[in-house]
């Protein structure tokens, strides 16, 4: 697979940016952070280049993996949603993983209500292309009224202790928040986790239960996905 398309009018390797730019979000790493990662290896770029760098060929990245997941996600979905703080204001993150705690999509929303509810369910049916076999959701009540409006057949579970596959899945977002120490805005918040969720479903590898010889092979098996994702060549 030819990389002159992608990089092209890139000063640095290819190897590099894509190095780069799995760092920022393989790792709950700050820009600056992957700026000091690299200088330690020689190669000298800006917070505002690996930012660039991250935006560009991190939603090409994200996009890729994303069409290659196509109809490989579980049909068991699990819906939660967590609060954030952006600017001193109450924003929302809903988020939607599988029974295997892959995330299927990620919405950043101003509301929690039956609207924003239905907005994800609409999202998710948009991206996946068809309804889920089981619905599973805590026990907020706006999920069953936007449920019925738009997945009438659809059986739903609504119990805190079946959530917790969705409301672990926000715990990559808190750890990120952390580092940034601030959230700029609600779009900005939004770019990065969509791409930051397609990158870590393909580096999700459930290691409890697996050997560590399987984990191993899992792990290569996933750096050879993402080199031919980056259209690298091969090692």
């Amino acid at each position: 697979m030819t990389n002159t398309h992608l990089y092209r009018r890139h000063c640095f390797p290819p190897d590099v940016i894509a190095y780069a730019v799995w760092l920022y979000f393989r790792f709950p790493l700050s820009l600056r952070m992957v700026e000091d990662l690299l200088a330690d290896r020689g190669i000298i770029v800006s917070h505002q280049t690996v930012r660039a760098w991250a935006e560009k060929f991190g939603r090409e990245f994200a996009k890729t993996i994303r069409l290659r997941s196509t109809g490989k996600l579980g049909d068991k979905w699990h819906l939660d949603e967590g609060v954030v703080s952006i600017r001193g204001c109450k924003h929302w993150v809903w988020r939607a993983a599988d029974q295997k705690g892959f995330v299927l999509d990620v919405l950043v929303q101003a509301r929690r209500d039956r609207k924003a509810a239905l907005r994800l369910m609409r999202k998710l049916l948009k991206r996946r292309g068809y309804p889920p076999r089981v619905l599973i959701t805590d026990k907020f009540r706006s999920y069953p009224a936007a449920k019925r409006e738009i997945m009438p057949g659809v059986e739903l579970r609504s119990h805190k202790g079946l959530n917790n596959r969705a409301e672990n899945s926000h715990q990559r977002t808190r750890r990120r928040e952390r580092i940034m120490k601030r959230l700029k805005s609600p779009r900005h918040l939004q770019r990065f986790i969509s791409i930051h969720a397609p990158i870590a479903n393909l580096f999700h590898l459930p290691r409890h239960e697996m050997t560590s010889a399987e984990f191993r092979e899992l792990r290569t098996a996933a750096m050879d996905a993402w080199r031919n994702i980056a259209r690298l060549q091969p090692a």
